[in-house]
């Protein structure tokens, strides 16, 4: 690597210009002309980036040439230091790596403050803010071996597997804020909610407290492999969440059952947010949902929806947020859940994969979808009877029947399909499958709480097309951590 002098007479980019010079005189060298494209990408981006990190050194050396020394620099601390000496740090890039040379300030038992570092935003450690983008999009995208290779491959930089998972960690720090603080345009049509769970199997420490006691008092048959029945309490679960707006859509229960082929034209789902998290208890994370809720519609002039599948205790936190935020949130029970339970109880009276049982199923959920739930329920109950089907026999159907009668309230179809409600949790069982189980859920992982909850933020980050704002938004929390000074004491007193 190069290294510059501070010569007056120095062009800090005559190094850039001689790369540069050099690129194009293989470019039009002999064997050059004879090669196919694909070679001369080739040759073009690994010459090329060369020019890139020697464009980078230039400009850092261009800033340490400018900088003149001063008599005393106070740091963040409120300490003045008088002593100066020039130094110079390592900084890896997009483009490789490159030296930053500048003065530094001491005192006695004090540490050193740089101010250029201050004014080029310099993070603490070597690795540069655009690396630490580069990194937390490949991060997001796939595993952490992926990304060590995307980043060998697509930039003049390389980042250990460790110092990848470090880094992941530390590019999410500001998750929370910065969606706590992000302004929200008046939106339009429903404010639509829902949340879900998907377990991430984790290290022994990592599991919730119950968990963990579960899994100490279970015993391994098998030394090398788990029997059947013993996967059991080796998962912490994350709470999966979103929130996104659409306009209703009015449906009639024939066209949702495929009756009715009248074309219509479903609108588009907008301001999609999902997100997950294995570190806040399922409360905590609809808490949020409802806080963003909350943003997004202050004023309670929008329709608020909340779809979910049914867990018990999933729902008493729902309504006790409900009871928080707003009494006449409606919540609706995903309508495919419900059809699940049918399918179970049509095989009480049809053999499994006939016409004959796929017939009625249609029947009782065009019925269901009717508004007609206790006499969905009670129909079943009657068939079941009249056939003389035995208590085992027909436990499936009086499961069903259950089931319909404890949720009817979530189940009036016929009021959501008029109104143009959504009646299925299809966004959010995409994104348990997308953030989480598409990632965590490989074979033989085992997450730590710190790893899996960063990965699960850059994820959602991606997915919610966040990134490049967070991004922004982070290199300015940077620069508030590591350069601006922190009131003291007798300042926050004052200030109070």
């Amino acid at each position: 690597m190069t290294v510059y002098t501070n010569d007056a007479d120095f062009d800090e980019f005559s190094a850039a210009r001689e790369q540069f010079e050099k690129l194009i005189g293989k470019l039009r060298s002999e064997p050059t002309r004879t090669l196919e494209h694909g070679d001369v990408e080739s040759l073009i981006a690994r010459e090329g980036n060369e020019v890139l990190r020697r464009l980078m050194q230039g400009y850092l050396d261009q800033r340490a040439d400018a900088e003149e020394p001063l008599e005393q620099v106070t740091g963040k601390d409120g300490h003045e230091r008088r002593h100066c000496r020039a130094r110079s740090r390592d900084l890896l890039t997009v483009f490789g790596e490159v030296i930053v040379r500048r003065f530094g300030y001491s005192g006695m038992r004090l540490g050193s403050v740089f101010p250029l570092d201050e004014a080029l935003n310099l993070p603490p450690d070597k690795y540069s803010l655009g690396l630490r983008r580069k990194v937390g999009l490949e991060v997001a995208k796939g595993s952490f071996d992926e990304a060590v290779m995307a980043i060998e491959e697509g930039t003049g930089a390389q980042v250990p597997k460790r110092q990848t998972e470090q880094l992941s960690r530390a590019i999410s720090v500001d998750f929370d804020e910065f969606y706590a603080c992000q302004p929200m345009e008046a939106g339009t049509g429903l404010l639509v909610m829902s949340v879900d769970g998907k377990g991430v199997v984790m290290r022994h420490q990592d599991l919730r407290e119950g968990t963990r006691k579960a899994a100490e008092k279970s015993k391994r048959k098998l030394k090398t492999r788990l029997s059947r029945g013993e996967k059991r309490n080796r998962k912490r679960m994350a709470t999966v969440a979103s929130v996104y707006e659409v306009d209703p859509y009015p449906r009639t229960a024939e066209q949702i059952m495929g009756l009715d082929e009248a074309e219509t034209i479903r609108p588009k789902v907008r301001n999609k947010r999902v997100w997950a998290s294995l570190r806040q208890s399922p409360a905590e994370v609809i808490e949020e949902l409802f806080a963003e809720a909350e943003r997004r519609d202050p004023r309670h002039e929008r329709t608020w929806l909340v779809l979910v599948d049914g867990q018990e205790t999933q729902l008493g936190e729902v309504e006790s947020a409900i009871a928080r935020h707003r009494s006449d949130t409606v919540v609706i029970q995903d309508f495919v859940h419900a059809l699940e339970y049918l399918w179970k109880a049509a095989y009480c009276f049809h053999a499994d994969g006939t016409e004959e049982a796929e017939a009625w199923v249609q029947a009782h959920a065009l019925a269901l979808l009717q508004g007609k739930v206790s006499d969905v329920a009670a129909g079943m109950r009657r068939s079941a009877t009249r056939q003389g089907l035995s208590q085992e026999a027909r436990e499936p159907v009086d499961k069903c029947a259950d089931y319909l009668l404890k949720n009817k309230a979530r189940f009036d179809y016929a009021t959501a399909l008029a109104n143009g409600w959504p009646i299925a949790t299809g966004i959010i069982e995409g994104a348990c499958r997308h953030l989480v189980k598409d990632r965590m859920d490989l074979t033989g992982a085992r997450w730590s709480l710190d790893g899996a909850e960063a990965v699960l933020r850059l994820r959602a980050l991606r997915t919610s097309g966040d990134f490049e704002d967070y991004i922004a938004f982070h290199r300015h929390q940077e620069r508030q951590r590591n350069y601006v000074a922190v009131p003291q004491n007798d300042e926050l007193k004052l200030a109070a």
